[in-house]
């Protein structure tokens, strides 16, 4: 039986009239994105028709999922929300703190010693107040969420900005930060500005070489790393039902990578049988009776240009199979000749050094058992194996059954090395150098969603490349990036030129799946007795003290950085070993910004201290301001914070002293994030102005005492000639958003009104 089914029942319930409701006040058929925002009102039925991209509006979610290395921040903070439980069902999930170096055995041996503080602190506050606890070793959240919680239908959000896997089952499922899970873990509506609709039409049906995880690199070229900011993208057609509910969650994955809120596939038979194949037939039969409602409506699939505000079509019997990258995971190619003329071009490195097949994205039953199909081939066909292997199971469920089907075994045969069931390479948590600063260039092909410079390996000449399980497996195999299965040999140990087949697979475990330890803790019934004690000596974990309001004197401000180009939440607050300090606010300050590159010398965590004329790194130069009274601006280009949804690249600027991040434009959950923390998060409104920001600048505020939705603020930049610029600055803050800018941060406004 499913987790939390009456909840479940309860959503659907109450749909038919809530849809129906809203189907009447907006005048017109609903898409399925649509349906489940209006089923999930704060206020209940809807009264009005919201415009998307413009209101800001109230929900209430169904549940709520953290990884350990967010979880820390987001219940030190629910500590100070003055409750006793969890208003929502809420899980915890330890999959970041996990090492991959020598394997599974070793490495997760080694996590539970080395990060045995932080597990017993997220077991205990999950013990307290009522979340469950998926242990070290449990699998990876996403994977483990779409194995146990995602519902058709349902609302939930996530501390990662890849929550929205659960989109494959049919959920509206958004990435936020952990001051966002707090206002849902206390009880309160959830904030978000009504969303864009982006309509994917998908016809044909997948074949060969080409998987789910070419349609998401396909889209992610044509909208580019910020085309899906501020949007709900929804997938439909034949197409759509053709895919299997993993595959469908590979795609809505890599949604994050395109700025979309999330992505989403209206109910069908292959969410059916997910559903009864991971043992919760008693979802499905309760999806069954509402299935109108758990999609679009007909008329919107129909006529798709009249309701969505963009529509693409991609047909799946013409698509190629795909490699995104290097650097980003938006320039898309085709497999073969497309690559080797770029990589000729550009001079990435053509000899591929690992394969590594796993993350969130693609680590389900579906993908080992292709990507196992092929390492098969090479094992009967004498193949030579020219690349490493590295292999991360979703789960333990997966693992488990994987391992007893034999799936893992053939990939032991090529030598390769099985990871924890964690995020590992994914996320930087990969020991692949002892010294990967001064790593030579090279290149590797991963399964995973995002492929930023250092991001794997910390190396910043791994060229990294993003493409399906089972092409990772043949090109690994082939050792060369340019490798194009469909057409070109290979050399097998007897001297012949062998070909591969195509890839084969299971969807679902033919006998079915099974597992001896999940991994998971419920928690006990009244947690009241339950003491949380952190040393004020430790590394790891820090108390936390509320956030002092910045108020509407600003004047004097200095230059901390200037960013230049793509700056991410990874240049921001960086992950890999850094992950151990998650918990620790000040510790972890120590990387801000480290990796963002200054626009005046071109250097990363090199800038200039205005007080001594001396340059010096980020966080120290912060500190020294901070020390000294004087409120530091953070300046940036496009798309600022884009990535992961991780809080600290908000929280440790604002522990520092910044006041302000000014830019041409941000990622949807980075400027919330910012919001959340009382600071200042605004927008160039003549790009331009970008230009005039000098090493020197001091910065002022004129009219903050003003600060009101929908209007302008103006900064005054003082340039060390005398001269002074006079600039607009745009900014999306509405009436409860300047409450917490007010209070010093939305978590200072919840304690105020819970004491009330």
């Amino acid at each position: 039986m499913a987790f939390d089914i009456e909840m479940i029942k309860e959503v659907y319930a109450r749909m038919t009239e809530r849809v129906d409701t809203a189907r009447d006040i907006v005048g017109k058929p609903l898409t399925l994105a649509e349906k489940i925002l209006y089923n999930h009102l704060w206020e209940g039925n809807a009264t009005t028709a919201f415009k998307r991209g413009v209101d800001y509006v109230d929900f209430a979610p169904d549940r709520i999922a953290c990884q350990d290395a967010t979880a820390q921040m987001a219940l030190l903070q629910f500590m100070q929300a003055g409750k006793n439980k969890v208003a929502v069902p809420t899980t915890v999930h330890c999959d970041h703190l996990i090492q991959a170096k020598e394997g599974a055995a070793k490495d997760l041996q080694f996590a539970n010693k080395t990060s045995a503080e932080v597990f017993d602190f997220l077991s205990s506050v999950s013990n307290k107040y009522g979340i469950g606890f998926w242990k070290p070793g449990a699998g990876i959240i996403h994977q483990v969420v779409l194995e146990n919680y995602a519902f058709p239908g349902g609302m939930m959000i996530g501390t990662d900005s890849h929550t929205v896997n659960a989109g494959g089952l049919g959920m509206v499922a958004i990435g936020v930060g952990g001051a966002d899970a707090v206002d849902v873990m206390a009880g309160m509506a959830w904030e978000l500005k009504f969303p864009k609709l982006i309509g994917v039409k998908l016809t044909g049906k997948l074949s060969g070489w080409t998987a789910s995880k070419d349609v998401i690199l396909k889209v992610a070229g044509i909208l580019t790393v910020k085309g899906g900011t501020g949007a709900i993208v929804e997938y439909f057609g034949e197409g759509a039902k053709n895919l299997s509910a993993t595959g469908k969650g590979t795609i809505c994955n890599m949604g994050a990578e395109i700025g979309a809120t999330t992505s989403t596939f209206g109910y069908d038979d292959s969410m059916d049988r997910y559903l009864r194949a991971t043992d919760r037939a008693d979802v499905a039969d309760a999806a069954n009776k509402v299935a109108s409602y758990l999609t679009g409506d007909d008329e919107v699939y129909a006529n798709p240009e009249k309701y969505f505000d963009q529509v693409i079509e991609i047909n799946l019997d013409e698509l190629k199979p795909h490699i995104n990258g290097p650097f980003s995971p938006d320039l898309a190619s085709e497999a073969g000749a497309d690559v080797r003329a770029k990589a000729e071009a550009e001079g990435w490195p053509l000899d591929v050094e690992w394969g590594l097949i796993g993350s969130c994205t693609n680590s389900s039953y579906e993908d080992l058992s292709r990507a196992a199909s092929i390492a098969q081939q090479a094992v009967d066909k004498g193949i030579k194996v020219k690349a490493e292997f590295g292999i991360n199971p979703g789960s333990e469920q997966v693992r488990y059954t994987a391992a007893r089907d034999g799936l893992l075994e053939t990939f032991e045969k090529l030598g390769a090395t099985i990871f924890t069931n964690a995020c590992g390479p994914c996320i930087g948590q990969w020991a692949r150098y002892s010294d990967p600063k001064n790593a030579p260039k090279n290149s590797i092909v991963h399964s995973f969603n995002r492929n930023f410079a250092k991001r794997a390996d910390g190396n910043p000449n791994t060229h990294a490349f993003v493409t399906s399980p089972e092409l990772v497996a043949a090109i690994a195999i082939s050792g060369r990036l340019d490798f194009d299965p469909t057409k070109d040999t290979l050399l097998n140990d007897k001297g012949e030129e062998v070909m591969f087949d195509e890839p084969t697979g299971d969807e679902l475990p033919t006998k079915g799946f099974a597992v001896e330890d999940a991994g998971f803790q419920a928690p006990v019934a009244d947690g009241s007795g339950i003491e949380i004690s952190v040393s004020s000596e430790s590394e790891r974990l820090q108390l936390l003290e509320p956030f002092q309001p910045l108020g509407s004197d600003i004047k004097e401000a200095k230059l901390l950085i200037k960013a230049f180009g793509k700056c991410t939440t990874d240049h921001i607050s960086m992950a890999g070993p850094w992950l151990r300090f998650r918990g620790h606010l000040d510790n972890i300050s120590n990387n801000c910004l480290i990796g963002a590159v200054n626009a005046f010398n071109q250097k990363t965590d090199t800038v200039k201290n205005q007080l001594t004329g001396e340059y010096g790194p980020v966080p120290a130069t912060a500190r020294a301001y901070k020390a000294a009274g004087v409120p530091s601006i953070v300046i940036g280009d496009h798309n600022y914070g884009e990535g992961s949804s991780r809080e600290h690249a908000a929280m440790e600027p604002r522990h520092l002293g910044v006041a302000a991040v000014i830019v041409k434009s941000f990622a949807r959950i980075h400027e919330t994030n910012l919001k959340k923390q009382g600071m200042l998060g605004l927008t160039f409104a003549n790009e331009a102005d970008y230009e005039l920001i000098q090493e020197d600048d001091v910065f002022t505020f004129t009219d903050l005492a003003d600060f009101t939705p929908g209007k302008p603020l103006t900064l005054d930049i003082k340039h060390t000639d005398g001269s002074v610029d006079s600039i607009k600055l745009n900014h999306t803050y509405n009436a409860s958003q300047i409450a917490w800018y007010k209070e010093g941060s939305a978590l200072n406004l919840i304690k105020k009104e819970n004491a009330a």
